[in-house]
């Protein structure tokens, strides 16, 4: 059975930095593709940013040059180094897999998720 733990969301000012986590078990993140997606309040879900099995990265034009994904595969986590956050990064954060592209909406499995809030 496939889980997906997120954490370490949490309320910033803006301009500064959050590291989110997604601990999966079941699921062997050195084997396939993962990414993050969001949620924003009273918003559509986007995609942010995806880990493809043999590292490429993609991330949505408007996290490119903030956000970076990553993975420990020895600990089995994925993670979303968040920099120079702004309102408009504010919603629920959930990992999900197998997702190849941060466009994709076909993944399989999806966290909890964990609150991001901004202030400005």
């Amino acid at each position: 059975q496939v889980q997906l733990v997120e954490s370490g969301g949490g309320s910033v000012q803006a301009g500064g930095s959050l590291r989110l986590s997604c601990a999966a078990s079941g699921y062997t993140i050195s084997r396939g593709c993962m990414g993050w997606f969001r949620q924003p309040p009273g918003k559509a879900r986007e995609g942010v940013a995806a880990i493809g099995r043999y590292g490429t990265t993609t991330y949505a034009d408007s996290v490119k040059g903030r956000f970076t994904i990553s993975r420990d595969n020895a600990k089995n986590t994925l993670y979303l180094q968040m920099n120079s956050l702004k309102p408009e990064d504010t919603g629920m954060y959930y990992c999900a897999a197998p997702m190849c592209q941060y466009w994709s909406s076909s993944y399989n499995y999806c966290g909890q998720g964990t609150q991001v809030t901004v202030a400005s």
